[in-house]
């Protein structure tokens, strides 16, 4: 009887170790997974760079603070540290991952023109003029996204590797920063989706639209359109 106990407790022991290395194992694959996609090693500083409020240099929007809280709290969860700066920052993000935050338009984020001009031929977003109905548009392959603000509005998401930088930037251009944070709500969450409907995770183009937002504000999104081709094409 005693060895039978024995046999029982041994077995009980090496299903739960089993049990535990699995399970340790999946959250290993899923970390890797996340930290692939977004670009980033543990143990690294990301660089997370935020555009101005429109129209007040300065100043941040709340939806945008809120935003690099979610990239902060990623690169928490991956092991990485997070150093803010603004959008008028200079110089290559070296051997940090780069998450730019906030579109161009009004100078919003000079950043984020730099990066559109510099990687992504393909790429034009139109200036804001309250009397143009492209205001703000993206416009990627001849193809124009448009601004239905507070309705339906568009996200393009863009990783790729500057030829100074050992790391990508991760750049996140919002029509609006209800867009720039639904973006980032949504890739947390839906990241593997994603990377299961696009031709590559190293480098990539996407547009996220972003609808039903006086409903429920930044918490509908979804996968528009991968764009990578037509984004950086000369």
């Amino acid at each position: 009887m005693l060895e039978n106990i024995a046999i029982g407790l041994v077995t009980s022991l090496l299903g739960g170790g089993l049990v535990w290395l699995w399970e340790r194992a999946k959250r290993t694959r899923e970390v890797n997974k996340r930290a692939g996609f977004f670009g980033v090693r543990p143990g690294q500083t990301c660089l997370v760079v935020l555009g101005n409020k429109y129209n007040s240099p300065g100043t941040a929007t709340y939806r945008d603070i809120r935003a690099a809280m979610g990239l902060a709290l990623l690169a928490g969860e991956l092991g990485c540290d997070v150093l803010i700066e603004s959008g008028d920052f200079r110089g290559s993000n070296g051997d940090r991952t780069e998450f730019c935050v906030g579109g161009p338009a009004g100078g919003s984020n000079l950043r984020t023109g730099g990066h559109l001009a510099a990687h992504l031929p393909g790429v034009t977003v139109h200036p804001y003029d309250a009397t143009n109905p492209y205001s703000v548009a993206i416009e990627v392959g001849g193809e124009k996204y448009l601004f239905d603000r507070g309705n339906q509005e568009y996200v393009l998401v863009a990783k790729f590797v500057p030829e100074e930088s050992g790391n990508p930037v991760f750049l996140v251009c919002g029509q609006s920063s209800t867009a720039n944070l639904a973006a980032i709500h949504f890739l947390r969450r839906e990241f593997t989706r994603v990377a299961e409907q696009i031709s590559s995770v190293q480098r990539f183009c996407i547009l996220i639209k972003v609808s039903g937002i006086g409903t429920y504000y930044h918490h509908r999104a979804a996968l528009e359109r991968d764009v990578s081709a037509a984004a950086f094409a000369q």
